[in-house]
């Protein structure tokens, strides 16, 4: 694999962050009822991420190309404190590599503290990636609930980040 470069997003990367975000939220067309609004765009809130504290922008470059990014706040959906994986995307060209992988741990190792990372119940590859990064990365150390009825629905594993290398 190139070169890959990860980083906190900056105000430039706001037009390439948006334009995976809509690459990202086509994936999971499949999965959720969404629709394009008039301009053809799925669109997402994207500007708490400079603007609220606590909501933290990650990017991934491969071979100095946008591949991938994070975008992780504190809206959990388990605990009373801690990160959500609020969006997490790899362009196709660079899945199953190691390519997410390699972001997940690096943001997992950025923010530490109380984690939750949620999936979509029917998106079983993102279940899969997930288990198998968080199970990694905790040594088997990790919860996983089912949540149905509420305003999130999906699997969330919880577990503490304490590592400080990837």
């Amino acid at each position: 694999m190139q070169d890959v470069l990860i980083r906190r997003a900056s105000s430039e990367d706001r037009l390439p962050l948006s334009r995976m975000l809509e690459l990202y939220n086509h994936d999971l067309s499949e999965f959720w009822p969404h629709d394009l609004d008039v301009h053809g765009e799925y669109g997402y809130e994207l500007d708490r991420y400079w603007t609220k504290v606590e909501h933290y922008p990650f990017i991934m470059l491969v071979g100095g190309n946008f591949a991938g990014f994070a975008l992780v706040n504190n809206e959990i959906k388990v605990g009373s404190s801690g990160h959500w994986m609020d969006q997490f995307f790899v362009v196709r060209k660079y899945r199953r590599i190691g390519a997410g992988r390699v972001l997940a741990l690096h943001v997992l190792v950025d923010l530490p503290g109380n984690w939750e990372v949620g999936q979509i119940h029917m998106n079983y590859p993102a279940q899969s990636f997930w288990r198998s990064v968080i199970d990694e990365f905790t040594k088997g150390i990790y919860t996983e609930k089912t949540l149905v009825g509420g305003s999130w629905e999906g699997v969330v594993q919880s577990f503490e980040s304490t590592r400080t290398d990837a």
